[in-house]
């Protein structure tokens, strides 16, 4: 979860945004030759951005993509107000972009999810042997399906001749596969190194460090870097798509390591899984696609709402949920998902699902990744166990995210593992070997531990299961309930050490692996259902403790098993572990991972009930004076400003170092005529003013005549107020429900303006009230 913090760049190739339409049309043509206006972002990450808990579900009024949304209905009304058969195709293009996007996204997603599955079983199996008529292939492949066998020593064998041991001895058999496992860690780990990213930004907080004070800030220079490749993505996905950008997170380089990275990391056998990654892999190829369809290019707002789409398909091939794909991009990662969003995410899952069922990695033609056919149905006495089970899952995951988040604060503080990120990961797997090796149950990758303990021995596919064998003894199964009990320790343990270090990751396939674990152990003691009834319900609750997902997940178990029988138990599992894990702490692992990476995110439910705890006011977040002189602009009547002035202003706001701040307008006594964002001003500045001299002035207000420096196109001319003796809930209301990014506070009973609050400013000071509590 500790993962060195980002900023973001002024020049992202990522949702670009030119903050509305340009109606000169010498200015829009320079618009359109100039690629920096793809790149022009308003916002900048800091340290002191910590995005809250739980996140904030629901559909929000985009009210800071109005630009955007305006130049689209402009974009939208030229086309279809131009004549002939060549603009009336164009027009049907246009309509069906999103269509035809949702579908290539799906696909290509498919196709990389192909090879990623394909080449991770391959090289995981390439641990204890290989195939002797054809070494890219994976052990069940080489052997048609035969299943390994474990002596009760331990070591590993088989029945199939193609497939060729290293060693059949078990020291040997451990001894090469430490080795395998450590050389694969330092290639994924040493691959992410290289989308390491180094960005110029301020000091944490420059600017506003003293903001409820009247100190003057004082700018300090310093540097953040982030490793694109590392994680699962998702904490990133969730800022990009709530408006904020992350330059060069979307790139083919950072997917092609994510892909390669993800292959040799599951490969270890480290508690983790690539679904996670899956979503970052999802979300890169749909801007890759998106990025050649000018609807979708040119505009920010589109951008994200197509983003949204691509993330279902992430979910969908990897768990072979399209359904489930779809809820997941709408609880879990998407701000803004109207309708339309909705009907094209539906689409680009499906997309991902029917090409990666024909292509059909696992070699069964179905998606369903872990079938069962208990045949046997629960009764009400066993909602007592679903209880419990949820209970547990509760437990584990609030334990897991206090004591990663502290592991990662402790551990990653010495300098030997900060500066050298391949030498953590090299103890990791090591640590990792020598735990779970011993262990027959543990020693398979993560997907292949839950197909094995979910296992009903009832039925056909048990033969050869060395779980059941264990199961079916009749001279004591202590061993084996050892067993059960040091996977569920280990894998806790094991994944708490394990997420956050920097390989590509995720969490799902580890909280599945626990729960399944405990579930089965707990299974033992019901002896009239299959033990693997419960296994299954244990790992959708570990996993809703961990992630704190509940329909979503909900939908994804039952299309993960086929077992549409046990809805009732997983609902019931999951909804009490959510419960439990909330009271012992609100921040699910994805919104930890936010507050930890730093990242803005503003969750309303929490804030809500942070600020009622305080019964203060709105004035209570106003700068102080000598911040509200710098980003003041007093506009003539004349409505022009010289260009000098204005690039004094912008100079000011670059050494606060809140490059997602903006100067507000203002004329006659002190009353708000409108705001522009530095980006925006940014970019009018020194990108459009080229052609200008420089003692040029330039209009912020009015309408423009030909051969002015107008910028009064970038202005926000109807920015949302708030009475500076208004409740501070309604701060965190307009802010939460209306994505704003910026918020004017108005004198009582005479409307001047009194004050500028950015979201930035709102969340630090809910952060310092999170840490008081």
């Amino acid at each position: 979860m500790s993962q060195e913090v980002s900023g973001t760049d002024e020049r992202s190739p990522l949702l670009g945004q030119n903050g509305g339409v340009l109606h000169d049309r010498r200015l829009s043509s320079l618009v359109r030759q100039d690629e920096e206006a793809r790149s022009m972002i308003k916002s900048h990450v800091t340290v002191e951005e910590q995005a809250m808990a739980d996140t904030a579900v629901g559909e929000r009024l985009a009210y800071n993509d109005m630009h955007d949304l305006v130049k689209d209905s402009h974009r939208s009304r030229y086309i279809h107000s131009r004549k002939g058969i060549r603009y009336q195709l164009y027009s049907l293009f246009d309509s069906a972009s999103g269509w035809i996007a949702a579908a290539l996204i799906g696909t290509l997603t498919a196709c990389v999810a192909f090879v990623v599955d394909v080449a991770e079983a391959t090289v995981s199996d390439w641990k204890l042997g290989y195939c002797k008529r054809n070494p890219v292939l994976n052990r069940e492949s080489c052997c048609e399906g035969k299943t390994p066998l474990f002596a009760m020593d331990g070591v590993v064998g088989t029945d199939c001749s193609d497939w060729k041991l290293w060693s059949t001895s078990y020291g040997s058999q451990f001894a090469i596969y430490v080795g395998f496992a450590l050389a694969f860690g330092i290639i994924s780990s040493s691959a992410t190194m290289l989308t390491r990213r180094s960005l110029p930004a301020a000091s944490p907080g420059t600017g506003d460090k003293d903001q409820y004070n009247n100190a003057p800030p004082q700018p300090v220079a310093s540097g953040k870097s982030m490793y694109m490749a590392a994680g699962s993505g998702i904490p990133e996905i969730k800022t990009i798509l709530s408006g904020f950008v992350i330059p060069n997170f979307l790139d083919f380089k950072v997917l092609f390591v994510k892909g390669f990275g993800a292959i040799f990391a599951v490969a270890t056998g480290m508690c983790l899984g690539k679904e996670g990654p899956f979503v970052h892999i999802s979300t890169c190829v749909g801007y890759l696609v998106a990025k050649h369809f000018p609807k979708y290019r040119d505009n920010g707002r589109k951008m994200r709402e197509i983003l949204s789409a691509a993330c279902a398909s992430g979910l969908s091939v990897a768990f072979g949920a399209p359904i489930g794909g779809v809820l997941f991009s709408y609880e879990e990662i998407s701000t803004y998902f109207p309708r339309k969003v909705l009907w094209r995410a539906f689409l680009c899952s499906l997309f991902a699902a029917m090409v990666l069922k024909a292509l059909n990695p696992t070699g069964t033609g179905k998606l369903v990744l872990f079938e069962t056919h208990y045949g046997t149905s629960y009764g009400p006495v066993h909602y007592l166990v679903f209880v419990l089970l949820g209970i547990a899952g509760g437990i584990f995951g609030g334990f897991f995210c206090k004591a990663n988040f502290y592991w990662s604060r402790w551990f990653r503080s010495y300098s030997v593992i900060k500066n050298y990120p391949v030498f953590e990961v090299f103890l990791i797997v090591l640590a990792t070997v020598l735990i779970q090796y011993p262990n027959p149950m543990t020693r398979e990758p993560g997907d292949i531990i839950i197909n094995n303990l979910l296992v009903d021995c009832r039925g056909e596919g048990s033969k050869g299961s060395w779980i059941c064998q264990n199961e079916a003894r009749t001279d004591g199964k202590g061993e084996y309930m050892g067993w059960l009990v040091y996977g569920t320790l280990a894998k806790l343990i094991l994944t708490t050490i394990t997420f956050g270090i920097k390989v590509p990751s995720g969490v799902i396939i580890p909280a599945l692996d626990a729960g399944a674990f405990f579930g089965r152990l707990v299974g033992q003691a019901i002896g009239d259902i299959s033990p693997g009834i419960f296994a299954m319900v244990g790992a959708g609750a570990f996993l809703a403790g961990v992630s704190r997902m509940t329909i979503s997940l909900c939908v994804i178990m039952f299309e993960l098993t086929g077992e549409l029988e046990y809805i009732v138990p997983h609902m019931i599992a999951i909804l009490v572990a959510k419960w439990v894990a909330d009271a012992l702490g609100k921040e699910g692992v994805y919104d930890l991972a936010q507050t930890v990476l730093g990242h803005p995110f503003l969750d309303l439910d929490h804030s809500m009930g942070l600020v009622q705890q305080q019964n203060v006011r709105v004035e209570e977040l106003i700068p102080p004076k000598e911040t509200m002189a710098q980003i003041t602009v007093h506009v003539p009547l004349d409505n022009k400003v010289p260009r000098k002035i204005l690039e004094e202003k912008l100079e000011q706001l670059h050494q606060r170092g809140l490059m997602d701040a903006g100067l507000v307008l203002v004329q006659r006594d002190n009353m708000l005529q409108g705001y522009i964002a530095e980006g925006e001003l940014d970019f009018g500045l020194n990108n459009l003013g080229k052609i200008y001299p420089p003692d040029a002035d330039v209009r912020l207000l009015g309408d423009g005549e030909e051969g002015e420096f107008d910028l009064s196109t970038f202005v926000d001319r109807t920015p949302m107020t708030v009475c500076a003796q208004a409740p501070m809930e309604y701060a965190a209301e307009m802010f939460g429900k209306l994505g704003l990014r910026h918020l004017m506070v108005i004198e009582e009973g005479t409307g001047k303006l009194v004050g500028v609050i950015i979201k930035k400013r709102l969340v630090a000071y809910l952060d310092n009230l999170k840490h008081e509590e």
